[in-house]
């Protein structure tokens, strides 16, 4: 597998962690609370509720200078460092995408600064089809180097692993906006929960932003609060940089037309029919209705959290005809059942609310995963529902080769100023 897909993948299905250059200097500063009652650096408390805290774990400590050097090995923007940062792991309770009890996990950033009361950044991060390619378990700096900007900046950052990544159990639900939701919104309770240990109050403005995957569920975890779903929380602004917010309109015809990259097709297309079928059923009973062997007895293995990346990319073929059985190709071809059901309802995170607050939709032209269109679509919807939002193109930027990946950077530089400037 080459370097390049490889780091494709860390985007919308995150592959092998990619190595930091100054992975040192992040943990040299580490420090750990003593107090910890399964493991150094965690404290545990029991508790049933939604967003109650089951374990947080101090993961490590950075300079201010510590952190320009990590961000910019991987190329993040350091325009905006302000302060050092101490990151977190937090385990808390939450529900699965059938509304049953659950635990998931979560990365939470603080800045080291003298401000005691904070307003909150939620990041919601790219595709990962590997449970330590989370943004609270990854050892690189693509995983938390978002939610380490936005604390760098003096916000404090929350990234949630979503269900099934991380340390959260059972399969990752991938594309379920709902369930994204409930994990997002219980990660800033359980974020709530917390901060006092280390000194600080979430004043409960806040801000929502995410990448690739991550930006549907921005949208979702904005339509949530600007409902009302936790009245301690006041959404400010939403920032979501490149989804594939309109799955059956833009993305499903650029994966068949060859405006997709074709192992990222290939990808992006098994993930999606395992994970919904698991999660809505009814798209196939047996896998080999929809895909061709050998892919057939191994593709729901590639997607249940414990298989790498290059793996996984590895072990599948080419392209979206190898892949897929005539019946397969009709289905993206012509949506029907419980997939054009759950395309429905992923949509609706353009098309069933009505922003009430600031709303930018960024993205990168050419983009060679989310194709651009998506942005687009979601803008239209919301401007016909009376919503101006606008769309902001970030100019040229690659990560590993990628403009979607390169998205991700470049965007997280204009957020995290433009989120500056609100606050």
């Amino acid at each position: 597998m080459t370097s390049t897909v490889t780091r494709l993948t860390t985007g919308m299905l995150a592959a092998a962690a990619i190595t930091a250059a100054c992975a040192g200097a992040a943990s040299a500063g580490a420090s750990v609370h003593p107090d910890a009652e399964h493991r150094p650096g965690a404290v545990a408390e029991q508790g049933t509720a939604r967003g109650h805290l089951v374990s947080a774990t101090h993961l490590t400590a950075m300079s201010a200078g510590q952190v320009r050097t990590w961000l910019a090995s991987e190329g993040f923007d350091t325009a905006s460092v302000r302060h050092g940062v101490d990151t977190y792991r937090l385990v808390y309770r939450t529900v699965d995408a059938r509304g049953r009890a659950t635990t998931a996990s979560g990365l939470v950033v603080l800045p080291r600064s003298r401000d005691r009361r904070l307003a909150t950044v939620s990041y919601t991060h790219g595709t990962t089809s590997y449970k330590p390619d989370a943004p609270s378990t990854s050892d690189d700096v693509w995983g938390p180097g978002a939610a380490v900007t936005y604390a760098a900046a003096g916000f404090a950052a929350v990234a949630p692993d979503y269900l099934g990544l991380g340390l959260g159990p059972g399969v990752h639900p991938w594309k379920d906006v709902p369930s994204e939701t409930s994990a997002s919104l219980d990660m800033l309770r359980a974020a709530r929960h917390f901060a006092p240990r280390a000194g600080r109050v979430l004043d409960g403005r806040v801000f929502v932003t995410g990448f690739s995957q991550g930006a549907s569920s921005a949208l979702g975890l904005a339509r949530a609060l600007q409902g009302g779903a936790d009245p301690r929380f006041h959404l400010r602004a939403v920032a979501p940089i490149s989804g594939a917010y309109d799955f059956r309109g833009a993305e499903l015809p650029a994966l068949l037309g060859g405006d997709v990259a074709p192992k990222m097709a290939v990808a992006y297309t098994s993930y999606l029919l395992t994970s919904w079928n698991r999660v809505h059923g009814g798209i196939y009973e047996d896998p080999s209705e929809l895909f061709r062997e050998p892919y057939a007895e191994r593709v729901e293995k590639y997607f249940d959290g414990t298989t790498p990346g290059p793996v996984m990319l590895g072990g599948l073929p080419d392209t979206l005809g190898d892949l897929l059985t005539p019946r397969g190709l009709a289905l993206l071809r012509h949506p029907s059942g419980s997939f054009a059901e759950a395309l429905s309802v992923d949509a609706e995170v353009c098309t069933a609310w009505t922003p009430r607050v600031p709303v930018r939709l960024y993205k990168m032209a050419g983009d060679e995963q989310a194709v651009t269109a998506n942005t687009d679509h979601c803008a239209a919807r919301f401007r016909d529902r009376g919503a101006a939002v606008p769309v902001v193109e970030v100019g040229d930027r690659l990560y590993g080769g990628s403009r979607h990946l390169g998205s991700n950077l470049a965007g997280t530089a204009r957020i995290v100023r433009w989120f500056g400037e609100l606050s």
